[in-house]
């Protein structure tokens, strides 16, 4: 898939159209800056490697907690859970970062995102804050694959996270044990983190029962066997060799022998070629199970698994409705997919070259030049965690400061954490394993973001951070517009029109500026943005340009000029425009 240079009147559009794809929210300088380069200069600037963060803090102790057991000194568990999501929240928007480092940071986190997507963790099955940041702290390890050594890929990642305590806790993978097998991992390994059933809505019908097409029952059994005799470490000082991270271990008897693994060969069905895995001899003891023999089974699984070609386009089809649109027929996916898949497999199971090819390739951005027909550019509808970032990214809307502001910054994720739930995106609660329908419900896909509830919830979103008003209510978001306009809009707000459209040149995924807006558009947007000053006696535009010229120094002025720009922007921002990307 060859590359596409941003050239001509789509310069701005194209660059918008990556960074909100990639990262959690661009400002007007941001997209300025990446419209002077081509896709393959913008991605190379995008995939750097960034510093690792350092620790969520306890607002109690003033410290970390996640190198060592709490104690009396520390927040409760269930309080440290939120402290480590508000830390999490805090990296995806980067905002303490250098400024070379910001976007890039963004990237790590929206893939991070990605990959929670796809090997979910539900917060509340595994009740554990130092269990979940340990599973984030992997997550960002094997993020950024592309620049690192072979074995940072995704498939040495779903080998490392199928010991994980998080995963050991949330698929019952500690209650597993030889004689009394437990399935709810090995199903889940295969149907949701790997192989999948294939594409939705082209899938054939089953042969027989308990035949999945790619895989069978007598698949799923017999990667339960090879999963059994682990135990979650509840200290955390079990270590991984590779990545020095707490995983889980095998549950040993005096002799370390792993009494509790199913030490025969797993048979698996036709749909794997009646594969086998094998305990290997040389890591047995008097030939019995050992935890170093139980993880070499592991990779043996994995890595058969992998091989099949159906679990490179599963994999890849996930990556594409993530960044690019759910909609995938089999045209589609017998091209483009596959050709991702390909580079997938060739790549050594790398999940940042896909990427990267997906996104600097001619078709993806052939969807932004298509006709008014074309329902892929400009159609995913935001989450409601896309909704926010952007809508404080592009406003230029910093959060409390996390060193010395710690509990105005706690209280304000706190807040962003409710308008998530109530929008319908309980963060790191999905209702079940499979994660938020909008990113694998067919054929509802992104669609599940929005009900009647929810989309007033977003409209309420808006309309509450649009305002001063709350400077005093802690938690609360207060974006200055008027403060922000004189900073990047004041050569084009004098001039409603004007500042209409060039506000819309950044905020709405058209495709051409030629299209950008409709003078019944613009006359709607021009309605909502004169109510203030629609009925005194010298007009609204008057009004406007006295308010806005005479705000720094007539303090009533500025309130007004505040007052129309939250109307404007409510508009802008509650438009179906807005609400997707």
């Amino acid at each position: 898939m060859a590359l596409v240079q941003f050239t001509g009147i789509l310069e701005r559009k194209r660059a918008a159209h990556l960074l909100r794809r990639i990262t959690y929210g661009p400002n007007k300088g941001d997209i300025d800056s990446y419209a002077l380069l081509t896709p393959a200069a913008a991605l190379s600037q995008l995939f750097t490697d960034t510093p690792e963060p350092q620790p969520p803090i306890d607002l109690k102790s003033g410290t970390t907690w996640v190198n060592a057991p709490s104690t009396a000194a520390n927040s409760s568990d269930s309080v440290l859970q939120e402290y480590f999501k508000g830390w999490w929240l805090k990296q995806m928007l980067a905002q303490d970062a250098a400024t070379t480092n910001k976007l890039p940071a963004m990237v790590r986190e929206k893939i991070i995102f990605f990959l929670h997507t796809h090997i979910t963790t539900i917060q509340e099955v595994v009740g554990n804050s130092r269990a979940l940041y340990f599973q984030n702290v992997l997550f960002r390890k094997y993020a950024l694959d592309g620049s690192k050594a072979a074995d940072i890929n995704l498939k040495e990642l779903t080998k490392k996270v199928s010991i994980d305590n998080a995963m050991l806790i949330l698929l019952d993978g500690k209650l597993n044990v030889k004689g009394d097998p437990n399935e709810n991992f090995g199903r889940e390994l295969i149907e949701l983190f790997s192989l999948g059933k294939g594409l939705q809505g082209s899938i054939p019908p089953a042969t027989s029962q308990g035949d999945y097409i790619y895989y069978t029952e007598e698949d799923v059994r017999a990667a339960a066997l090879v999963m059994s005799g682990w135990d979650t470490d509840t200290t955390f000082s079990t270590l991984d060799p590779d990545t020095g991270l707490p995983r889980g271990k095998a549950k040993v008897n005096a002799t370390n022998i792993a009494s509790q693994h199913d030490n025969t060969t797993k048979q698996f069905s036709a749909r794997f070629n009646n594969a086998t895995i094998t305990p290997n001899a040389a890591l047995l003891s008097g030939g019995q199970a050992t935890e170093a023999s139980m993880i070499d089974e592991i990779s043996q699984l994995i890595d058969l698994i992998y091989s099949q070609p159906e679990c490179p386009k599963n994999i890849c089809r996930k990556i594409y409705r993530y960044f690019v649109y759910h909609d995938i027929d089999a045209s589609l996916d017998a091209t483009v997919i596959t050709d991702l898949a390909t580079t997938f497999a060739a790549s050594g199971y790398k999940i940042e070259p896909v990427i990267r090819e997906l996104l600097g390739s001619q078709h993806f951005y052939d969807l932004m030049d298509a006709d008014v027909s074309n329902d892929k550019f400009g159609a995913i509808i935001k989450s409601p965690l896309e909704l926010i970032t952007e809508t404080l990214q592009f406003f230029e809307y910093t959060l409390p400061d996390y060193t010395s502001q710690l509990s105005s910054y706690y209280k304000t994720t706190d807040n962003l954490f409710s308008q998530l739930r109530i929008m319908g995106m309980n963060f790191m609660n999905p209702t079940d394993v499979s994660g938020f329908d909008a990113y694998h419900q067919y054929p509802m896909f992104n669609r599940a973001w929005i009900s009647t509830n929810a989309l007033n919830r977003r409209y309420n979103f808006i309309f509450l951070s649009m305002t001063t008003d709350n400077m005093m209510m802690d938690g609360a978001i207060n974006i200055d517009l008027y403060a922000y306009m004189k900073l990047r809009f004041a050569s084009t707000a004098a001039d409603p029109d004007a500042l209409i459209r060039e506000l819309i040149s950044y905020l709405f995924p058209l495709a051409a500026e030629t299209t950008e807006i409709t003078t019944e558009r613009l006359n709607y947007f021009k309605v909502q943005f004169f109510k203030l000053g629609e009925a005194l006696p010298q007009g609204p535009l008057v009004f406007w340009q006295f308010s806005w010229t005479n705000g720094d120094t007539i303090p009533a002025s500025k309130t007004d000029a505040r007052g129309m720009l939250q109307d404007l922007v409510n508009a802008l921002l509650q438009s179906p425009e807005f609400q997707l990307h």
